[in-house]
């Protein structure tokens, strides 16, 4: 069958990725960690003291910065991400970075320079790719589009047991807070906000196991597949 290109959007801490990783695992297809590329932006900014409300600065940064996949086998065998050639993958995780991305991912010419991106590494199909607009704006004729969701209480949940692991001192109230204020960016945002493409399934993980959400999501492949290939 023909390959396609399957998007994930939805909101923090769905479990978009952990679906993404099992799909591209299963089907021999790339995954593509398109929140990665922001939080890398994000650290790169950070790192470099550069302001995101500055746009003369942003232009001139983004310049500077190269983004890419690499295979990892100490990444759960899932490719990296690597910043102007140094594997970022765990400096972009932590809470510094996780409350500065959505402000960054909002500013038009980041969202442009990785989109553009991104859309570059889906040209021969057989792509996995989460985030928040990529079935309506980086991949709009995709497939496949799945919008996951899921009770804030759980994924509040979920986020905290990621974030305690490697930070003892986070508090669940921060992030909920933390949460709460993506939620609100992502889906205000001026540019590319997030929003449920009109040909998405639904996918309400609140009450579903990991293997029950991959084979429900198999299935929706497999039918995808089908018409593709009809």
């Amino acid at each position: 069958m023909k390959k396609i290109i399957i998007t994930i959007d939805g909101y923090s801490s769905c479990g978009k990725s952990t679906l993404a990783k099992q799909l591209a695992r299963q089907l021999d297809y790339v995954y593509i960690d398109s929140g990665a590329m922001y939080r890398a932006i994000t650290f790169y900014f950070i790192q470099n003291q550069v302001s995101w409300s500055d746009t003369a600065a942003v232009k001139e940064a983004l310049q500077n910065i190269h983004l890419e996949f690499e295979y990892d086998e100490t990444n759960e065998g899932q490719a990296s991400i690597y910043l102007n050639g140094e594997n970022v993958e765990h400096l972009i995780r932590d809470m510094l970075v996780a409350e500065k991305v959505s402000e960054v991912a909002a500013v038009k010419e980041v969202r442009e320079f990785a989109v553009a991106q991104q859309q570059q590494m889906g040209e021969k199909k057989g792509i996995v790719m989460d985030g928040r607009d990529i079935g309506t704006t980086v991949f709009p004729k995709a497939e496949l589009k799945i919008f996951m969701t899921a009770d804030t209480a759980i994924r509040v949940e979920r986020r905290f047991k990621e974030l305690y692991a490697k930070n003892k001192s986070i508090t669940i109230q921060e992030v909920k807070e933390n949460l709460e204020l993506r939620d609100y960016i992502d889906s205000n945002r001026e540019i590319s906000p997030l929003r449920k493409a009109a040909d998405a399934i639904i996918l309400d993980n609140s009450q579903l196991s990991m293997e029950e959400q991959l084979l429900l999501a198999l299935q929706w492949v497999e039918d995808a597949m089908m018409v593709q290939s009809s």
